[in-house]
């Protein structure tokens, strides 16, 4: 035996740890991903089903939002995190689009897929692909259309969209309007430029009611019911004061034992405690408030006091409460009640407190320039109002984005189509391999129109090949009504959605499938802690059919 033959293989990595290399790794990483896109495909466009996702606990989700089904799934696979992280950057930059951006994604795999199997190497795929991705920005930029906030009825056909194939879609008239005047109330302009910051668009959700009976308050709602029964209901032209100090008596800092010898002595601390409390409630009375909201505690007694001067009082209202009760009644947020004056005092025509099904609720209304609003969304059932809830986050997102940017595109299909067609010609003026990349680019983006077809039960051949006919005859905006099967002019029906949903999804998707296309090693370690086991067969192995 010679001395090669005789040597010890050697071992690197720690006992138990799994090793995928190569082809194996590109392929189960691609499967991982292709499953997680597989999962939300089907709730994409009107047509789209719903998900019952039920948790350890046996609490249900029922809903077709991307990110939230993604979320509840709670995925292990490393691939397929890679994944959700597409859907969570796409809610936390638009608001909206995150199935088709997982879509997309998976797909965009899926083609890389074939051309790995046609022995081009992944780098060269992945160059293509940013190469694609980089004219896909520039080409969907070139085609859409301007918008501004005067323009009402588009901005509503923006919110109508966002609100099809969601559970909200029955009442989406109504809730649109909202939508679009709650976003104009709390929009500040800044040197000529729009900002938006949704934050101060509060949601608050009742169930009870129909959800044609959500409303929008201009002002605030509040989960909080008056501190003493005798305060009065309803206060009109209240001027309010915001406190966050506490109307107690402060324990002192130091640990101080008193002895009394004598019940008088004890009767005059508890005096002195009513006469400070006293002079509390007196300075708030100084100031000319009748309504008080405070982040911390209020004292009993000072409660009393309170209510014999007619004052309303709210306690333990949350910090963002706060700051939106502040943008709302224009109320300075006072730390030190001895500084409180009627300079820092608010507006509100009313604030009076309700009982919304079994709870009462505080209202702020009628402020009179409300840079914070509140939609009140009502529904049958929890579910019902989670689903609304979650839709009116997508119009609201929809509408703000595209002020934002002030561009949008036409939906149904027609974007995608005219992007694919944009970028086939593009790929005609390569030479090389990146050439084939960037076909299969295009053909990736063309999965949502065939999807819309797909969920809608038509033949996505005929729908597709008619959709292309339209484009090669400059009809830019020509997509699919899913209802007939039709092929419709997406603009003139009113199906427009903000240009970022699409650029923001055609980013991520192309940098999460380029950064997984270039993983050709997938080691995990055993470690020493019980963390979640690889599957058998390496990273991927067991997943396949978990999805």
């Amino acid at each position: 035996m010679n001395a090669q033959q005789q040597m010890q293989p050697i071992f690197i990595l720690s006992e138990g740890s799994q090793r995928t290399t190569g082809r194996n790794a590109q392929r189960t990483n691609i499967m991982a991903a292709k499953a997680v896109a597989e999962t939300v495909r089907t709730t994409l466009g009107p047509k789209g089903m719903d998900k019952m996702l039920v948790d350890s606990l046996g609490d249900v989700v029922i809903t077709n939002d991307g990110v939230t089904i993604l979320e509840e799934m709670s995925i292990e696979h490393p691939a397929a995190k890679m994944i959700v992280e597409v859907a969570k950057t796409q809610e936390d930059e638009v608001g909206d689009g995150t199935t088709t951006a997982v879509v997309l994604a998976g797909e965009l795999l899926k083609q890389a897929e074939n051309l790995i199997d046609k022995e081009i190497h992944p780098t060269v795929v992945a160059r293509g692909y940013r190469l694609a991705a980089e004219k896909s920005l520039e080409i969907l930029n070139s085609i859409a259309e301007p918008v501004n906030e005067a323009d009402d009825e588009l901005l509503r056909k923006i919110a109508v969209t966002a609100m099809t194939g969601k559970g909200a879609e029955h009442a989406k008239d109504i809730l649109s309007k909202i939508a679009v005047r709650s976003i104009k109330s709390v929009a500040d302009k800044e040197d000529g430029k729009l900002m938006i910051d949704i934050e101060n668009v509060k949601i608050e959700k009742k169930v009870g009611g129909r959800v044609e009976e959500s409303e929008l308050i201009q002002g605030v709602v509040l989960d909080k019911e008056k501190v003493h029964p005798g305060m009065p209901r309803i206060v009109s032209s209240a001027r309010v004061a915001l406190l966050d100090a506490a109307i107690e008596v402060k324990n002192t800092e130091i640990e101080t034992k008193i002895q009394v010898s004598d019940p008088a002595q004890m009767q005059a601390f508890i005096d002195m405690e009513e006469k400070m409390l006293k002079g509390k409630v007196e300075k708030v009375v100084a100031a000319g408030a009748n309504v008080v909201f405070c982040q911390k505690g209020i004292d009993d007694m000072a409660q009393h006091f309170m209510s014999k001067k007619g004052i309303y009082a709210a306690r333990r209202v949350s910090k963002s409460d706060m700051e939106k009760l502040s943008r709302a009644t224009g109320a300075k947020i006072v730390t030190n009640l001895n500084d409180l004056s009627k300079e820092d005092l608010g507006f509100a025509g009313i604030v009076e407190e309700i009982k919304v099904g079994s709870e009462n609720m505080t209202y702020v209304r009628e402020c009179k320039n409300p840079k914070s609003v509140t939609l009140l969304i009502r529904g049958g059932t929890e579910h019902v109002v989670d689903e609304v809830k979650r839709a009116m986050e997508d119009a609201l997102g929809d509408v703000s984005a595209s002020l934002k940017t002030g561009k949008v595109v036409a939906g149904a299909g027609a974007s995608e189509i005219e992007l694919a067609r944009g970028l086939r010609k593009f790929a005609e003026s390569l030479s090389g391999r990146e050439q084939l990349a960037v076909n299969a680019f295009a053909e990736a983006v063309e999965i949502i129109p065939r999807t819309l077809a797909e969920n809608a039960g038509l033949d996505p051949i005929d729908v597709m090949t008619e959709l292309k006919a339209a484009h090669d005859n400059a009809k830019k905006w020509i997509g699919i009504n899913v209802f007939t099967g039709k092929v419709i002019d997406s603009w003139k029906e009113g199906i427009v959605e903000p240009l970022k949903i699409k650029t923001q999804a055609v980013s991520s998707a192309s940098e999460v499938a380029i950064m997984i296309l270039r993983i050709d090693d997938v080691i995990a370690s055993a470690g020493k802690s019980k963390g979640p086991e690889m599957p058998p067969g390496g990273p991927g192995g067991g997943y396949g059919g978990e999805m």
